[in-house]
Order: C-alpha cells, then structure tokens, then sequence
C-alpha cells in the first residue's frame, strides 16, 4: 500500500532478539552492537509502527501486547528475507544437529539460539536438550554434528566453553535442620549431577529424602524457588532469590564444572567459514551470561 513506512530489517533483527533474550545487551552482543543501538534501533522501529512494543526497566524488558503480536510477523519478514538472499546466491539453509545438556545450558538456551539464528542464517539448526552423558554417547555414535556439555573425559579437540562451580541452594530462609533427612530436589535418574549430591551427603553421613524429582532443570528451579527442598546447581543456575548453602549448615563441599563445546571431525577449528562464526557466536553466548567465568579464546 503507497504511503506505509518501509521497516528497517536492522531494526527487526534488534527487536526479534532482545524479544528472545529479554536482554538489550544480550540482543547487542548478538548483533555485535551495543546496548544503546539496540535501543535505538527499536525506538525507530516503535516510530514507524506507531506503537509500543516493549517496556524497559532498568533490570528487564518485556513485550507490550502490541510487542507481543508483532513478533512473529517480525520473525516471518526476517525469514523471508534470508531465505531470499540465500537464493540468490544460489544457497539453501545447512542443517546442523546440535545437542545442548539442560545443566550446561540453562537460562544461557534464548541467547545461544538466538546468537546462532543472528550471525548464522544459512545454517538451520535442529537441537536437542538432553542429558550431558546420553548427548556425548549420542554423538559418538554419529547423531549430533556437535554437543555442548560437561564430558565424563575431555578430548584434545573440546573448546572449553565455561568453568563453574556446584552448589547447595533453596529458597530464602529455608535452612535444612541439623540431624534431619535433608528434602533433595533433583533431576531423575540418570543424571551426573543427581549423582554427585547424593555421593557427597553419603559420604558425610547426612540422610536425605526426595522432596522432588523433576525432568529438566527448569522444573528443579521451580521447586526450589517454591521452597521444596534444596537442590544441586551450577552457580549460574541458582535461581533469583534462592540462597546458596554451604558448610554453614553443615552441607558438604562440591566440585567444579566444566562445559566444553565438542564438534565433528575437528570442523570447529579447522573447518568452513560457518564452523568458526558457530564457534565465536556460542563463546559469546556463555562468557555474555557467565562473565565470572568468561571462556579463554
């Protein structure tokens, strides 16, 4: 129709990923931008449209109705206009199998998929989020193109994403009594992590009892935000206002973490242009989330 403002593809491309990573910072990252062009190029995206799409506060961002209904007509034009351009240079979108751990992942998943879609639109992604140990079995046998977990054995050709540490959290206030069966909330079984917390209470002689068992990492969040019990995360999995516990309460010590990044064939390094942008885009992704434990290039 003549007259209606043209939209900027910049700006849908600001708007699509601080949507999705409720994150002007995260979504600058991405775009190799700083916070501030993010905002702008919303702003003038809210311009043209003559409508507010998101409400910011200093700490978060949120999508107006408006916001909320615009998004997927957003992510279709942005489609669309990489596929187009992939035609024309006489390419179609490569699909890459990608498995991520629910534990390695975590809050990090918005950001890594949207930093993924940002800088590679010729690749389409397939992911699974799973178990560390099934995903790295998985892979060997020939289903993934590359996993990103915590392996049993690194391998010389892992790329070290992040290094953290297990803790005890519960809800605020929640302090397990001395001499009582401790309400463990984890993941069902099998699971590394699982594992590890019940080993370090045996062996410290703490009796413990399952409060809940949950299917992702997201559900053991939940239930410790809901004051179930007490659970075993990595740090940067704790969630928003839940406590850390330690030898205060007489909760044994826990080890590291490490999260690497393991890919067919050596491809990471020493493969297509792709293999390297998929790299820099998911180091971006965990050090931009974990800047206490920023991956070494």
């Amino acid at each position: 129709m003549i007259g209606l403002p043209a939209l900027d593809l910049d700006c849908l491309r600001a708007f699509v990923l601080a949507a999705d990573t409720k994150s002007f910072t995260a979504a600058g990252n991405a775009l190799g931008a700083t916070q501030s062009t993010v905002s702008v190029r919303i702003r003038k995206l809210e311009e043209r449209l003559g409508r507010r799409l998101m409400e910011r506060t200093p700490r978060s961002v949120a999508l107006t109705q408006a916001g909320a209904e615009f998004l997927e007509d957003a992510r279709r034009i942005l489609v669309l206009n990489d596929e187009a351009v992939l035609r024309m240079r006489g390419g179609a979108p490569r699909s890459f199998d990608l498995g991520v751990s629910d534990h390695a992942a975590g809050a990090l998943l918005p950001q890594l998929l949207a930093g993924m879609r940002q800088r590679l639109p010729e690749i389409a992604p397939s992911v699974t989020v799973g178990r560390s140990a099934g995903l790295f079995r998985d892979f060997a046998a020939g289903r993934f193109e590359a996993v990103i977990g915590r392996p049993d054995a690194e391998e010389e050709s892992d790329v070290f994403l992040l290094a953290d540490r297990l803790v005890w959290t519960s809800s605020a206030g929640l302090v397990p009594a001395r001499g009582e069966s401790l309400p463990l909330v984890a993941l069902s079984a099998p699971c590394d992590i699982r594992e590890i917390a019940i080993g370090a209470l045996s062996a410290t002689g703490i009796a413990w009892r399952t409060a809940f068992v949950g299917t992702g990492v997201a559900a053991v969040q939940a239930a410790v935000s809901a004051g179930l019990g007490v659970a075993c995360l990595e740090a940067r999995n704790v969630p928003q206002g839940c406590e850390i516990l330690g030898p205060e309460v007489g909760l044994p010590a826990l080890p590291a973490t490490r999260v690497v990044l393991r890919m067919r064939d050596g491809r990471m390094l020493d493969g297509p242009p792709e293999s390297g942008a998929l790299r820099e885009a998911l180091l971006e992704a965990f050090g931009q989330m974990c800047p206490a434990a920023r991956p070494s290039r």
